[in-house]
Protein backbone atom coordinates (compact mmCIF):
# COMPACT_ATOMS: atom_id res chain seq x y z
CA UNK A 1 0.00 0.00 0.00
CA UNK A 2 1.27 3.35 -0.93
CA UNK A 3 1.17 6.27 1.02
CA UNK A 4 -2.04 7.52 -0.89
CA UNK A 5 -1.27 11.08 -0.16
CA UNK A 6 -0.37 11.01 3.56
CA UNK A 7 2.91 12.28 2.31
CA UNK A 8 2.12 15.94 1.35
CA UNK A 9 2.83 17.11 4.84
CA UNK A 10 4.53 16.13 8.39
CA UNK A 11 1.34 17.27 10.54
CA UNK A 12 -0.62 14.01 9.23
CA UNK A 13 -1.07 10.33 9.84
CA UNK A 14 -1.85 7.90 7.60
CA UNK A 15 -4.26 5.18 8.33
CA UNK A 16 -1.64 2.46 10.17
CA UNK A 17 -0.18 5.63 12.25
CA UNK A 18 2.76 6.55 10.70
CA UNK A 19 3.99 10.13 9.17
CA UNK A 20 5.87 9.38 5.87
CA UNK A 21 7.84 12.75 5.94
CA UNK A 22 9.79 11.70 8.87
CA UNK A 23 10.14 8.29 7.62
CA UNK A 24 11.44 9.58 4.35
CA UNK A 25 13.81 12.04 6.40
CA UNK A 26 15.07 9.45 8.32
CA UNK A 27 15.79 7.59 5.18
CA UNK A 28 18.20 10.54 4.08
CA UNK A 29 20.13 9.87 6.67
CA UNK A 30 20.39 6.14 5.96
CA UNK A 31 21.81 7.60 2.69
CA UNK A 32 24.36 9.47 4.30
CA UNK A 33 27.96 8.72 5.24
CA UNK A 34 28.71 6.43 8.41
CA UNK A 35 29.78 9.03 11.86
CA UNK A 36 30.41 7.07 14.65
CA UNK A 37 30.87 8.15 18.49
CA UNK A 38 32.28 6.29 21.61
CA UNK A 39 32.51 6.99 25.07
CA UNK A 40 35.32 5.84 26.86
CA UNK A 41 36.99 6.42 30.42
CA UNK A 42 39.41 9.18 29.68
CA UNK A 43 37.31 11.22 26.97
CA UNK A 44 34.75 10.55 24.08
CA UNK A 45 36.13 10.18 20.50
CA UNK A 46 34.00 11.49 17.10
CA UNK A 47 34.83 9.81 13.61
CA UNK A 48 33.02 9.83 10.08
CA UNK A 49 34.03 8.80 6.40
CA UNK A 50 34.16 11.72 4.54
CA UNK A 51 35.51 11.53 0.94
CA UNK A 52 37.03 14.44 -0.96
CA UNK A 53 37.48 15.15 -4.62
CA UNK A 54 41.20 15.64 -6.06
CA UNK A 55 40.71 19.57 -6.00
CA UNK A 56 39.32 19.84 -2.52
CA UNK A 57 40.71 21.05 0.10
CA UNK A 58 40.96 18.20 2.88
CA UNK A 59 41.76 20.21 6.20
CA UNK A 60 38.09 21.57 6.39
CA UNK A 61 35.82 18.77 8.15
CA UNK A 62 32.56 18.96 6.49
CA UNK A 63 30.62 16.45 9.23
CA UNK A 64 32.16 17.27 12.61
CA UNK A 65 31.61 20.46 14.32
CA UNK A 66 32.21 21.97 17.19
CA UNK A 67 29.70 23.37 19.59
CA UNK A 68 31.88 24.60 22.47
CA UNK A 69 35.36 23.53 23.91
CA UNK A 70 33.74 20.60 25.82
CA UNK A 71 31.21 19.30 23.04
CA UNK A 72 31.38 18.42 19.52
CA UNK A 73 28.91 17.41 16.76
CA UNK A 74 29.00 14.28 14.04
CA UNK A 75 26.74 14.36 11.48
CA UNK A 76 25.13 12.05 9.02
CA UNK A 77 22.16 12.81 6.34
CA UNK A 78 21.72 16.11 4.67
CA UNK A 79 24.56 18.37 5.93
CA UNK A 80 22.73 21.83 5.50
CA UNK A 81 20.61 21.19 7.61
CA UNK A 82 23.22 20.34 10.33
CA UNK A 83 24.89 23.29 10.08
CA UNK A 84 21.51 25.06 10.63
CA UNK A 85 21.22 22.85 13.81
CA UNK A 86 25.10 23.07 14.80
CA UNK A 87 24.35 26.96 14.86
CA UNK A 88 21.57 26.69 17.01
CA UNK A 89 23.61 24.24 19.73
CA UNK A 90 26.55 27.86 19.46
CA UNK A 91 23.95 29.86 20.05
CA UNK A 92 22.17 27.97 22.70
CA UNK A 93 25.72 27.07 24.44
CA UNK A 94 26.61 30.58 24.68
CA UNK A 95 23.95 31.40 25.43
CA UNK A 96 23.59 29.04 28.86
CA UNK A 97 27.41 30.17 29.53
CA UNK A 98 26.01 34.28 29.81
CA UNK A 99 22.87 33.30 31.77
CA UNK A 100 24.06 30.83 34.28
CA UNK A 101 28.03 31.33 34.45
CA UNK A 102 28.47 28.18 34.04
CA UNK A 103 29.38 25.32 30.49
CA UNK A 104 25.92 23.58 29.56
CA UNK A 105 25.76 20.20 29.86
CA UNK A 106 25.67 17.61 27.10
CA UNK A 107 22.13 16.30 27.54
CA UNK A 108 20.62 19.46 27.38
CA UNK A 109 22.02 20.56 24.14
CA UNK A 110 21.25 17.10 23.19
CA UNK A 111 17.47 18.19 24.29
CA UNK A 112 17.37 21.05 22.58
CA UNK A 113 18.54 20.09 19.06
CA UNK A 114 16.13 17.22 19.69
CA UNK A 115 13.19 19.72 20.37
CA UNK A 116 13.84 21.80 17.36
CA UNK A 117 13.91 18.67 15.36
CA UNK A 118 10.29 17.90 16.57
CA UNK A 119 8.93 21.12 16.22
CA UNK A 120 9.59 20.73 12.74
CA UNK A 121 7.19 17.51 12.43
CA UNK A 122 4.12 19.66 13.77
CA UNK A 123 3.61 22.55 11.65
CA UNK A 124 1.97 22.73 7.19
CA UNK A 125 4.99 24.53 5.24
CA UNK A 126 8.32 23.15 6.56
CA UNK A 127 9.95 19.62 6.26
CA UNK A 128 11.50 17.47 8.91
CA UNK A 129 15.34 17.74 9.22
CA UNK A 130 16.99 15.22 6.99
CA UNK A 131 20.30 14.69 9.04
CA UNK A 132 21.07 12.46 12.23
CA UNK A 133 23.29 14.22 15.42
CA UNK A 134 26.05 12.77 17.55
CA UNK A 135 26.77 14.82 20.57
CA UNK A 136 29.79 14.57 22.05
CA UNK A 137 31.41 15.46 25.28
CA UNK A 138 32.56 15.77 28.65
CA UNK A 139 30.65 17.99 31.92
CA UNK A 140 30.57 17.33 35.23
CA UNK A 141 28.68 13.82 34.82
CA UNK A 142 31.42 12.90 32.96
CA UNK A 143 31.76 11.63 28.91
CA UNK A 144 28.31 11.68 27.56
CA UNK A 145 27.42 10.86 23.73
CA UNK A 146 23.79 11.50 22.77
CA UNK A 147 21.70 10.92 19.20
CA UNK A 148 19.04 12.47 17.70
CA UNK A 149 17.41 11.65 14.87
CA UNK A 150 14.58 13.82 12.68
CA UNK A 151 12.14 12.78 14.63
CA UNK A 152 12.83 14.32 17.84
CA UNK A 153 14.03 11.54 19.65
CA UNK A 154 17.48 11.74 21.87
CA UNK A 155 19.59 8.67 23.37
CA UNK A 156 22.19 8.23 25.22
CA UNK A 157 24.72 5.74 23.55
CA UNK A 158 28.08 4.25 24.99
CA UNK A 159 29.28 3.55 21.29
CA UNK A 160 26.94 4.32 18.28
CA UNK A 161 26.93 4.56 14.73
CA UNK A 162 24.80 6.67 12.49
CA UNK A 163 24.49 6.73 8.28
CA UNK A 164 24.94 4.23 5.83
CA UNK A 165 25.48 0.82 7.00
CA UNK A 166 25.21 1.50 10.54
CA UNK A 167 23.39 -1.24 11.30
CA UNK A 168 26.38 -3.42 10.10
CA UNK A 169 28.79 -0.79 12.30
CA UNK A 170 26.89 -1.31 15.25
CA UNK A 171 26.97 -5.03 15.47
CA UNK A 172 30.46 -4.46 14.96
CA UNK A 173 30.77 -1.76 18.36
CA UNK A 174 28.60 -4.02 19.99
CA UNK A 175 30.87 -6.90 19.77
CA UNK A 176 34.20 -4.85 20.12
CA UNK A 177 33.18 -1.54 22.35
CA UNK A 178 34.64 -1.85 25.93
CA UNK A 179 33.68 1.03 28.39
CA UNK A 180 37.27 1.02 29.90
CA UNK A 181 39.12 0.88 27.25
CA UNK A 182 41.83 3.75 26.56
CA UNK A 183 41.46 6.87 23.89
CA UNK A 184 44.18 5.31 21.47
CA UNK A 185 42.07 2.12 21.39
CA UNK A 186 38.79 3.88 20.82
CA UNK A 187 40.41 6.05 18.02
CA UNK A 188 41.88 2.60 16.51
CA UNK A 189 38.51 0.95 17.00
CA UNK A 190 36.65 3.73 15.04
CA UNK A 191 38.97 3.47 12.58
CA UNK A 192 38.56 0.31 12.24
CA UNK A 193 34.35 0.28 12.09
CA UNK A 194 34.62 2.91 9.35
CA UNK A 195 36.84 0.92 7.26
CA UNK A 196 34.71 -2.10 7.67
CA UNK A 197 32.35 -0.75 5.13
CA UNK A 198 34.13 1.43 3.25
CA UNK A 199 35.12 1.61 -0.88
CA UNK A 200 38.38 2.76 0.36
CA UNK A 201 40.27 1.30 2.97
CA UNK A 202 42.73 3.24 5.07
CA UNK A 203 42.39 6.58 6.79
CA UNK A 204 42.40 9.04 3.83
CA UNK A 205 38.76 9.50 3.74
CA UNK A 206 38.17 9.30 7.73
CA UNK A 207 37.64 12.82 9.32
CA UNK A 208 38.61 12.43 13.85
CA UNK A 209 38.09 14.53 16.94
CA UNK A 210 38.19 14.38 20.47
CA UNK A 211 37.25 15.76 23.47
CA UNK A 212 39.47 14.68 26.72
CA UNK A 213 37.79 13.88 30.40
CA UNK A 214 41.50 16.15 31.36
CA UNK A 215 41.26 19.05 29.22
CA UNK A 216 37.93 18.70 28.27
CA UNK A 217 38.69 20.91 25.10
CA UNK A 218 37.33 19.54 21.56
CA UNK A 219 40.78 18.69 19.79
CA UNK A 220 40.69 17.51 15.87
CA UNK A 221 43.06 14.62 14.99
CA UNK A 222 45.85 14.79 12.69
CA UNK A 223 46.47 12.68 9.39
CA UNK A 224 48.97 11.58 11.10
CA UNK A 225 48.15 10.51 14.03
CA UNK A 226 44.96 8.90 12.36
CA UNK A 227 47.75 6.56 10.33
CA UNK A 228 49.57 5.61 13.46
CA UNK A 229 46.25 4.38 14.87
CA UNK A 230 45.79 2.88 11.76
CA UNK A 231 48.79 0.98 11.98
CA UNK A 232 49.07 -0.03 15.59
CA UNK A 233 45.31 -1.72 14.37
CA UNK A 234 46.66 -3.42 11.73
CA UNK A 235 50.10 -4.79 13.88
CA UNK A 236 47.97 -5.43 17.33
CA UNK A 237 47.17 -9.36 17.99
CA UNK A 238 43.82 -10.58 16.96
Amino acid sequence: MGSRGYDMTPTMYSPDGRIYQVEYAIETVKRGAIAIGLQVKDGVVLAVEEKSRDLQVEDITQKIFQVDDHIGIAAAGYIPDARVMVDSARFFSQSNKLTYDESVEIETVAKHLADQSHQFTQYSGVRPFGVALIIAGVDRKGTRVFVTDPSGTYVPYAAVAIGGNSDEVTDFLEKNYKNEMSMDNAMSLAITAINLKSDEKGVKNIRMSTIKTDTMLFEKVSNEELAKHMQTESTSPK
